[in-house]
């Protein structure tokens, strides 16, 4: 009784130390399974998918393609900021600590305990900057995006465009990775079999490329870590006190370590060399994690074996030449990033221009006098919404609107 006691003191402890890492893909995936019942069953077949063909032996190799399993990636930059629209040379930098980590190597896998490094793999898989999208046209596998939304939680909406965020390129052809100001979180992944338009790795500003000066999120391996839930790498510690994470080198452990542990740290009886805290699945600072296993790797090979929910990224014209050259027109930056109405003072009409944020389309706009009665209700239609005012007095009125998110606009204007 005492020691479960302990136990579960030990895993409560470790769960809110797990909050500094924020990485929050198994709290998203419970909430996934409890609004789409079907959806933990197909997850459940792609891990018995798995199993499978690691009991065939036939994760390392797979069939019909190279050893070196090459993802096209595609890359949504969502900014509300001119200074947040991260620079090129960042998304390199991304990129190449994803090749690092994945293909070992990092100058600082010499750090991996000579006790662990027997297990440590090359996981022979690249990821490239697509230079073909989905309709064959060059690209440069990167899209800046302007968004109203100032700050995002991990609720998907960055995913779509009707949500003010950037659609998905189809994902069984495409890594979708979407950049934007996380709430709170450093990173998630998408669900295993889950919907292909939120199939992808979502990452905050702060946790994304190399950052000088941010503290434990400096060397992109946030997204390492969230891109290795993607390919269906759980948590070491399976997501509970001493739980299985399902590959055979990787020791139990209680819990999630935090920050840049040294020695040997021991839990869960897991015998002399105690937790594998330098693995890029534990929550460790990026600094001390350099290692995926030989058992890590072979799970996530077995996903591009064939019938693989992985296999179709194989076949991906991502990388292959574009057949048209020109390139979509990048989307323009509002001139102003609030409801701008004109011109004012007005005789017969006003105008309101919503082109910053099309979420007000549908909303109703209230012309009220200064006793605050309602004299006008008008259903805004269009991004630059025009309003008959003709048939009010000389004198002085306000507009008022609400969205859903609580965002409201009252302005004031003169009749003439």
């Amino acid at each position: 009784m005492k020691a479960g006691l302990i136990g579960i003191i030990f895993f409560m402890a470790a769960l809110q130390l797990a909050a500094q890492k924020n990485c929050v893909t198994y709290s998203y995936e419970q909430e996934q399974f409890k609004t789409n019942r079907s959806l933990k069953d197909r997850s459940s077949a792609i891990e018995t998918f798995v199993k499978n063909q690691l009991a065939q032996g036939t994760g390392l190799r797979t069939e019909g393609t190279e050893s070196v399993i090459k993802i096209p990636v595609v890359v949504h930059l969502l900014y509300h900021y001119p200074s947040e629209k991260i620079s090129d040379e960042k998304v390199f930098s991304q990129i190449d600590a994803l090749n690092k980590a994945f293909r070992r190597k990092n100058a600082d896998t010499v750090n991996t305990p000579s006790w662990f490094r027997p297990l440590a793999a090359d996981c022979e898989i690249e990821f490239q900057l697509a230079i073909s999208d989905p309709r064959r046209r060059s690209t440069s596998g990167i899209i800046r995006k302007y968004t109203p939304i100032k700050r995002w939680e991990a609720n998907d909406k960055m995913k779509f465009s009707s949500e003010m965020g950037s659609d998905a390129w189809d994902s069984k052809s495409y890594l979708n990775i979407w950049v934007c100001n996380l709430e709170s979180v450093a990173g998630y992944s998408s669900v295993m079999g889950g919907p292909a338009e939120k199939d992808g790795i979502v990452i905050g500003f702060s946790a994304f490329g190399i950052n000088t000066g941010v503290t434990g999120y400096d060397m992109g391996k946030t997204a390492v870590h969230e891109v290795g839930h993607w390919l269906g790498l759980k948590h070491l510690w399976g997501d509970d006190y001493c739980g299985d994470d399902g590959i055979s080198d990787t020791p139990k452990q209680a819990g999630n370590n935090v920050g840049c542990p040294t020695g040997i740290r021991g839990s869960c009886n897991n015998g002399p060399n105690g937790d594998m805290y330098m693995n890029y699945m534990d929550f460790t600072s990026d600094a001390c994690m350099n290692l995926f296993t030989k058992g890590q790797k072979e799970k996530m090979r077995a996903l591009f074996a064939l019938g693989g929910v992985r296999n179709p990224l194989l076949s991906s014209k991502g990388l292959q030449m574009p057949l048209i050259m020109e390139s979509p027109l990048p989307e323009q930056d509002p001139k102003w990033l609030e409801v701008k109405m004109y011109p004012n003072p007005a005789s017969t009409e006003l105008y309101l221009d919503m082109a910053y944020d099309t979420r007000w389309i549908g909303k109703n706009i209230f012309v009220t006098n200064l006793q605050g009665q309602h004299l006008m209700n008008v259903t805004i239609t269009s991004k630059n919404q025009r309003i008959d005012i003709s048939r009010l007095q000389p004198g002085i009125y306000f507009i008022a609107a609400k969205k859903d998110d609580g965002e409201s606009i009252k302005l004031r204007f003169v009749k003439l």
